[in-house]
C-alpha cells in the first residue's frame, strides 16, 4: 500500500527557511500530478504549490499568487520524492502543511489521490 510521509517541519523564527519533504513509500507506477497544500489554525485548507501534468516530465508548477518568489515546488527525478523549499517565512506561514500525489501504484487499475498527514510549520515573529 502506497503511503505519503511528510518531514522537515517545525518551529523557525521570521525571515528563516525551511524545506519539506513529502517521500512516496510503495511502488508507484505513474504520476499525474503533485503538490502542496496548507491548514492554519482554525483557517480553511488552500493550495500552496502544485505540479500540473508529471512532475519534472512536462509537467509545469502554479503557486499561490501570495507566495510566488518564497516558496518553491520541485521533486527528485523518480518523482517519489517531493519538496517544498519556503524562504522569508512570516507568522503567517504558520500551518500544517499536507503534500498530496495523484498517482497510479503498482497492481491497481486506477489511479487514486493520496494525501500526507500533514506537518506543522510554526513562525514565530
Amino acid at each position: 500500500q502506497v503511503q505519503l510521509v511528510e518531514s522537515g517541519g517545525g518551529l523557525v523564527e521570521a525571515g528563516e527557511s525551511l524545506t519539506l519533504t513529502c517521500a512516496v513509500h510503495g511502488s508507484i507506477v505513474l504520476v499525474n500530478g503533485a503538490g502542496w497544500d496548507r491548514q492554519a489554525p482554525g483557517g480553511q485548507r488552500e493550495a500552496v504549490a502544485r505540479f500540473l501534468g508529471e512532475p519534472g516530465r512536462g509537467g509545469f508548477e502554479v503557486y499561490e499568487e501570495s507566495l510566488k518568489g518564497r516558496f518553491t515546488i520541485s521533486v527528485d527525478s523518480d518523482q517519489k520524492t517531493m519538496y517544498l523549499q519556503m524562504n522569508n517565512l512570516k507568522p503567517e506561514d504558520t500551518a500544517d502543511y499536507i503534500c498530496n500525489f495523484d498517482l497510479l501504484a503498482s497492481g491497481e487499475l486506477y489511479a487514486s489521490s493520496l494525501y500526507g498527514r500533514g506537518i506543522k510549520v510554526t513562525v514565530s515573529s
